[in-house]
């Protein structure tokens, strides 16, 4: 069996995975580079040839892990997209949301890139390709085995986002298993990560295999103290967010406090189409929920609503909050702050000290979210300096990925005398003390590939 990396090896994003064993080519994932420009000028790479992959297997509809599926498409790949029927809903609107935006900043790009002079960027795929890759899909169960000539393969709840999987694999006669993203415990809208099975191979994520997470309780408290504070300023909040779960999650948090009277009198602005969008999912896939959420989701019908809260998902929308001064949570796309709605607010709001940004994910490297949280005093945003002044916070309890001990705890359930662990979607200064304590602790062989390399097993 042999595996070679192309994404998410000593970088976070791009994960895809060719597996090649008993004469039959497979991806695990085939998700988009994402954060800085570097990073990004790597998606229309591969080490292969698409209409040589036989088929896909998908853990998830992050971008960064299904985003590069049209592009496959496009060049060639004729095969099936097994994933569960939820991560497939997910699927088609993160890819046709990836499509427009792509088109958009393509476009904005290429007439800089004219002036000055370089030759303009070719789209990756377009709106088209996307639909072209709905027929590919393959809708599967969680928990029930799945054979494609030699391989065996089936789907637990990696309780990530919803109907997020990791996913177990026979073929020949080694038990290979792929982390997908491990999910962070104790959440409330989905189910914790079910217990891996022991394999013989496991490639595990290490998104923040270095890192320890406040309990989610804690990060509620400090979310609430943050609030409170800036409205008490005259200021509002920002929440620069990924429009899959986290959103979300915010949104359910706010409903409590309205509901337990601890949310002042605002307005609370959902500006993201696709994480409106999304929201709506959630309803159709209750297999997925905890079981505090159905009930309340059978008893009401909804789990989001409150009545501060309005959904704004035409352009004239969004730019009207800005006109808005009061009292106001504003939760926009995108959760770097690469692109999206959130650019105009950081823009209008980042340099009034009322303000405050708060961050609930994962800031690449590159990216202005990463720049804000690292301390930056001003920033650069469509083009113009804006100064840093409003209060910045990152409370990572809100994350959607296990940390450190989460990650060794699944880790440990999942190996066995001799298991070969291999570290993907990380950058280096998460990976290496993750290795030194699985080396240490587990006394387990330890692989960091580089990207585009092969390891044999």
């Amino acid at each position: 069996m042999r595996i070679t990396f192309n994404g998410a090896a000593r970088v976070v994003t791009g994960s895809c995975h060719l597996v090649e064993a008993g004469g039959v080519r497979f991806l695990l994932d085939c998700g988009l580079f994402q954060g800085s420009e570097e990073l990004e000028d790597l998606n229309p790479k591969f080490t292969f040839d698409p209409s040589e992959v036989d088929f896909v297997i998908l853990s998830h509809g992050h971008l960064d892990h299904c985003g590069r599926l049209p592009y496959l498409v496009k060049k060639g790949f004729n095969g099936k997209i097994y994933a569960t029927s939820g991560t497939v809903d997910i699927a088609h609107l993160i890819l046709l949301d990836a499509a427009q935006v792509q088109e958009e900043h393509v476009k904005t790009a290429n007439r800089k890139r004219l002036r000055e002079g370089k030759k303009p960027k070719e789209l990756l795929y377009t709106v088209d390709d996307v639909f072209d890759t709905f027929s590919h899909f393959t809708r599967c169960e969680f928990n029930r085995w799945y054979s494609v000539g030699p391989v065996k393969f089936r789907f637990h709840d990696a309780g990530h986002i919803l109907c997020s999987e990791f996913i177990e694999l026979e073929v020949e006669g080694k038990r290979l298993l792929f982390s997908g993203d491990v999910g962070n415990r104790g959440k409330p809208l989905i189910r914790d990560p079910e217990p891996p099975p022991k394999a013989d191979v496991v490639l595990i994520e290490t998104t923040y295999a270095s890192r320890r997470h406040k309990s989610f309780e804690e990060s509620v408290r400090e979310f609430k103290e943050v609030v409170l504070s800036t409205f008490e300023r005259g200021g509002s909040v920002l929440i620069p967010t990924f429009a899959l779960e986290r959103a979300q999650d915010i949104l359910y948090i706010l409903k409590n406090m309205y509901e337990k009277g601890e949310l002042p009198p605002c307005r609370v602005f959902l500006d993201s189409p696709l994480a409106i969008s999304v929201t709506k999912t959630f309803r159709k896939h209750p297999e997925c929920l905890e079981d505090k959420v159905l009930r309340e989701l059978k008893e009401r019908g909804d789990i989001f609503s409150f009545p501060y809260l309005e959904f704004t998902r035409t352009v004239e929308e969004s730019k009207r909050i800005n006109d808005y001064r009061g009292r106001a949570i504003i939760i926009a796309g995108n959760g770097m702050c690469t692109g999206g709605r959130i650019l105009h607010h950081i823009k209008h709001r980042i340099w009034d000290p009322r303000n405050s940004i708060v961050f609930v994910g994962y800031q690449a490297e590159g990216t202005l979210g990463r720049a804000i949280v690292e301390g930056a005093k001003k920033v650069k945003v469509f083009n113009e300096i804006v100064a840093v002044k409003a209060s910045v916070y990152t409370i990572n309890g809100f994350s959607s990925h296990a940390d450190g001990p989460q990650l060794f705890e699944w880790l440990r359930r999942a190996s066995k005398e001799n298991t070969e662990v291999v570290l993907v979607h990380g950058e280096e200064s998460s990976m290496e003390p993750f290795a030194l304590e699985v080396k240490g602790k587990l006394q387990l062989p330890v692989y960091m590939p580089e990207l585009y390399s092969t390891l044999e097993f």
